[in-house]
């Protein structure tokens, strides 16, 4: 049986000790973090909150916890305006969504601000429950990329699950990313670009008894490549998307949510308006300075009605 709690166990660098958080920084070389958040050996918890004053106020993305969720809407056709993002707990849900099948697709990778420099290898783990004539099954599907610091990778469409059935109360998504800076780990992820794995995980109506196995592989996978030496866990991301009249439930619809890495502190105070898709360029920039991209590490992932062949 595949661990249902295993994103709350996956050893994200922001929820580390700072002593722990430090130590990882090391294996990948950024003693200068590392000695504002450790004080060289003497770690404190005020240290987080100390970070942009030691680091001459650069707070890196990497260690901050919370996301901000967004929605971005489908369009009927091609433009050059700027698109508006809203908060995903501010539209309407899709009821005719209520049992249907759907695809899921990655559409967007920001490495804004990862741990270490140059070009970032970043696994994930995605996870979620395909309803089935015999219940609920529990997927885990694995992906890499590559990305330079503050660039986007490229990746469009890529599939995740195909076909996937959405319950009476919604969909619930877990996502979890691995900067995998282990040479050895890297080669080991090579086979994840193969073409069988870049289909994603197609999805029947009936239960499938191969998919409880590899699932179990995959989050086995990702959990002990985010423990190993040079290794960092960077994002853990849970959305629960429903048809619920709630205000702060993120709803479910066709479109494309993105989650944005900030921190705890600013999520009260996050303002989608001040952020739009630039459909020229395919980024997130502010509404104000068009020219400038959003300085944190996000991720897209899209939702649209499956239609079989």
């Amino acid at each position: 049986m595949t661990d249902s709690d295993w994103l709350n166990r996956l050893p994200v660098i922001g929820k580390l000790p700072p002593g722990e958080a430090a130590a990882k920084l090391r294996e990948i070389g950024d003693d200068d973090t590392a000695d504002a958040l450790g004080g060289g050996g003497e770690a404190s918890a005020e240290n987080f909150g100390l970070l942009p004053k030691l680091l001459g106020g650069r707070r890196p993305n990497y260690l901050d916890t919370a996301h901000a969720i967004g929605y971005l809407a489908p369009v009927n056709g091609p433009g050059s305006d700027l698109l508006p993002i809203r908060h995903a707990a501010n539209i309407a849900a899709d009821h005719s969504l209520k049992g249907a099948r759907i695809k899921l697709t990655l559409d967007g990778l920001r490495v804004a601000d990862y741990p270490g420099r140059g070009i970032h290898h970043v696994l994930f783990d995605f996870s979620a429950d395909n309803q089935t004539d015999r219940g609920p099954e529990h997927l885990h599907f694995n992906a890499s990329y590559r990305a330079a610091e503050g660039e986007q990778a490229a990746v469009l469409g890529r599939p995740i699950f195909t076909g996937l059935r959405v319950g009476a109360d919604g969909l619930f998504l877990k996502c979890g990313t691995v900067n995998v800076l282990n040479e050895d780990d890297e080669k080991l992820l090579r086979f994840l670009n193969d073409d069988a794995f870049k289909a994603g995980l197609q999805l029947l109506t009936t239960a499938q008894p191969a998919l409880g196995p590899f699932s179990a592989l995959a989050v086995g996978l990702t959990q002990t490549i985010a423990q190993r030496h040079r290794n960092v866990a960077v994002q853990a991301i849970e959305l629960g998307l429903d048809f619920s009249p709630i205000a702060p439930r993120p709803r479910l619809a066709e479109g494309s949510y993105i989650a944005v890495q900030i921190p705890q502190r600013s999520k009260a105070a996050w303002d989608w308006q001040d952020w739009g898709y630039d459909p020229l360029s395919g980024r997130i920039v502010s509404t104000r300075q068009p020219d400038l991209l959003i300085p944190n590490n996000y991720i897209v992932v899209s939702i649209s009605r499956y239609e079989e062949r």
